[in-house]
């Protein structure tokens, strides 16, 4: 098992606001991803993409971006156009830093049905996909899990994209999932429930996800939060990945906190880890003296 951790955006505490103070300081942190947060959408430059890429490289670093936050693929053609605009653009950026993931959501249903509405999400996500590759970018186009009944992206959605649309990959954001589906994920078999989902479907064993606290009421997510503060606790994740040796995830920290978060993670993961191997060797100790 491999997992990487990393904060959506640059560290709280960086003292520059470059990317290149970002990526040194995540690594002086000990993580190793940073998800880009794209804001301004179409336009937006990043200065020194290829020194970036070079030094996230070097750091071992894995990137990824998002694009802005409002998409809307799903309404009138000019809102469509300037959403698939973006993630073309994201996918550019991305392309340039060496990212591997290009993570977007699709929008609000509007007045479509469900079924229109998949139909139509295919059918963009399709078209992104060609123009992706006709244009060479490496970057996988990312589709996050929506945290709210009225935007598009329930787990089983996004599979179906996915699995219709080669070339694209699920974003599980355990928050979004935990507060659409009522605060499911309260235990280790939950977890592998929406693992073992994703790789029937899908055939693969590498994620790509967000983790974080969530306040959440009625089937939608409220605000994100620290992880202490949500009703969604780590530890029963960490349990599924160790009884999943053969995963390759990255966990993007989306919590208001960002790299603090992504470190008390890591801190659940050694500790649990360490737990069960104390087991493991009492267990052992306990057999020989037999």
């Amino acid at each position: 098992m491999f997992i990487r951790f990393g904060p959506a955006g640059i560290p709280l505490s960086c003292k520059g606001r470059t990317l290149k103070d970002g990526l040194e300081d995540i690594y002086a942190l000990e993580l190793n991803a940073l998800e880009i947060q794209l804001v301004r959408g179409v336009g937006q430059k990043i200065e020194n993409a290829e020194e970036i890429a070079g030094l996230a490289k070097e750091l071992d670093i894995q990137l990824s971006v998002h694009t802005p936050y409002y998409m809307d693929l799903l309404g009138d053609d000019n809102a469509v156009e300037r959403s698939m605009e973006n993630i073309k653009w994201a996918g550019m950026l991305a392309d340039g830093l060496g990212a591997s993931v290009v993570n977007t959501h699709i929008g609000l249903y509007g007045d479509r049905t469900q079924e229109d509405a998949l139909e139509l999400a295919v059918k963009n996500i399709r078209k992104l996909r060609d123009w992706y590759k006709k244009q060479n970018l490496k970057p996988n186009i990312g589709i996050e899990t929506s945290g709210k009944q009225k935007v598009f992206g329930s787990l089983d959605e996004i599979l179906t994209i996915c699995k219709r649309v080669s070339g694209v990959i699920p974003v599980l954001n355990f928050a979004h999932i935990h507060a659409y589906d009522g605060g499911i994920l309260k235990k280790k078999h939950n977890f592998q429930e929406i693992f073992d989902k994703t790789v029937k479907t899908l055939k693969i064993n590498t994620f790509y996800t967000h983790f974080s606290g969530v306040e959440h009421n009625a089937g939608n997510k409220i605000r994100c939060t620290p992880i202490k503060k949500g009703d969604m606790r780590f530890d029963p994740l960490v349990d599924c990945l160790l009884d999943n040796e053969d995963y390759e995830i990255t966990i993007i920290s989306g919590s208001p906190l960002l790299e603090h978060d992504a470190i008390y993670m890591k801190v659940i993961l050694d500790r649990v880890r360490q737990k069960r191997e104390l087991k493991a060797q009492k267990i052992k100790e306990q057999a020989q003296l037999k």
